[in-house]
């Protein structure tokens, strides 16, 4: 008997914990968001991943060697890189030169592994999370457009 009245003072202490937190949490001020109507005001945080970007100086120029370290770095392989090698006119020696730079972003799983790797900064995630299309071939960006 003894055992029975210990389990029932029990549950009504552990009925009366989650009482509290419902309580509390219902009178702490809500944060939803209205997505699609606060479109315009909406801001993203800064260490969110949404999708790989290579920025361009004021010349159109990127940073990139094509070096694949990126490339390797991918664990799924979301990126792909095309080079080719060229003649440097001033020193008469080879360079790598970017031709293409694809990347996936229906396989990527922004694991920033890409990012990290680059040694000289010519990728990095933006802030942009709206990529719904209708087929997976769209997904598929090339990113040194110019």
């Amino acid at each position: 008997m003894g055992n029975y009245i210990k389990g029932l003072f029990n549950g009504i202490g552990s009925l009366l914990t989650g009482l509290k937190v419902t309580w509390k949490e219902y009178f702490t001020k809500k944060i939803t968001e209205q997505y699609p109507e606060n479109r315009a005001t909406l801001k993203m945080n800064d260490r969110f991943c949404g999708e790989l970007t290579m920025p361009a100086d004021g010349d159109g120029n990127n940073k990139c060697i094509a070096c694949g370290l990126c490339q390797m770095a991918c664990p799924n392989n979301s990126i792909r890189i095309t080079s080719e090698m060229v003649e440097d006119p001033e020193t008469g020696k080879k360079k790598k030169r970017l031709v293409r730079y694809e990347y996936d972003l229906g396989s990527c799983m922004f694991c920033h592994l890409c990012v990290n790797a680059c040694p000289h900064g010519a990728i990095e995630f933006s802030t942009s999370f709206e990529h719904a299309v209708f087929t997976r071939s769209k997904l598929v960006k090339t990113l040194n457009k110019q």
